[in-house]
């Protein structure tokens, strides 16, 4: 795919590190120009470093600038977007990757620490998307967007109810796009990548499961998270929108999404409960958690 995105503007979040750095490298490589947004925030987002940024944007060369401000602001997100545009001309891809997380049981889960999770999480891409597609609507030339889910967000994992929750809602916010935008030809979809990351390394596991789980993780380079994402990124990619993907190792997957699997004619409400047990209950979804699902070796 060398050379597939020459002329193609694309902003990256959460590009100074990781999966992000590796996306922002990926599209650069195969001809993008990039920006590389990344406040260079602690993993619990404190903090600021415009250091990591700048590094990439300086290892990438003339195609990448760096933007260093939190875009979990409205108006930092348009400046963000402002850049991108006075500095290369136009604007065609977006990479929503940026994240925090700030884990507890959901009993014990300070207030501040959700606001922040999903102000970090979730809005900050809403005000990317958001500032984005304005302008990629204006230009008329298409585009793609791709939103960085995880697996937490779709089985759930203990201690993560705020990660979870951004991530499944980020989901929720690219089905809504995907369909907003497609008169346009700007397509929007979700990738839940599996690779070794700053994040992976600072967990501390507290069973064998989480501990085989790591290790597992540990040999999963970013490259191939930012291989799928390219090739989402490219022209050919203008038919695929509004999916789930997920990414381990050299494995690609399509995740399904929430239909209904099975319908019950209720007869009386007292009987609703019986009923609901008899009928449905074959299908009820078991309390497997993304470490579980994903137990297997990957190919890599």
């Amino acid at each position: 795919m060398t050379g597939v995105l020459e002329g193609r503007i694309a902003i990256v979040t959460g590009a100074g590190r990781g999966i992000g750095r590796a996306i922002a490298e990926s599209l650069a490589a195969h001809g993008a120009s990039v920006v590389v947004a990344d406040v260079g925030c602690s993993i619990a987002g404190e903090g600021a470093d415009p250091t990591p940024a700048r590094e990439v944007a300086a290892a990438i060369g003339s195609k990448a600038i760096a933007f260093t401000e939190s875009v979990a602001s409205p108006g930092v997100a348009r400046q963000l977007v402002a850049m991108a545009m006075r500095s290369f001309g136009s604007l065609d891809i977006v990479v929503n990757n940026a994240a925090i997380r700030r884990d507890a049981p959901v009993f014990q889960l300070d207030p501040l620490d959700w606001d922040a999770v999903i102000r970090n999480n979730l809005s900050a891409a809403f005000y990317a998307l958001g500032a984005a597609s304005a302008v990629m609507r204006d230009k008329g030339r298409g585009g793609r967007i791709v939103n960085i889910v995880s697996t937490a967000g779709l089985y759930g994992n203990f201690d993560q109810a705020a990660y979870a929750s951004v991530k499944a809602g980020l989901f929720g916010l690219t089905r809504v796009a995907a369909m907003e935008l497609a008169p346009e030809q700007i397509t929007v979809n979700a990738v839940a990548p599996f690779a070794a990351t700053r994040v992976t390394r600072s967990v501390e596991p507290a069973t064998d499961m989480q501990q085989a789980a790591k290790e597992r993780m540990l040999r999963i380079g970013t490259h191939h998270a930012a291989n799928l994402v390219t090739a989402l990124c490219t022209p050919a990619a203008k038919d695929i929108s509004g999916q789930l993907l997920g990414v381990r190792g050299r494995e690609v997957f399509l995740f399904s999404q929430p239909r209904p699997v099975a319908t019950l004619a209720v007869e009386t409400p007292e009987t609703l409960l019986a009923d609901l047990i008899a009928s449905l209950g074959s299908h009820f979804t078991d309390m497997t958690t993304d470490l579980k699902a994903f137990d297997t070796d990957p190919l890599v």
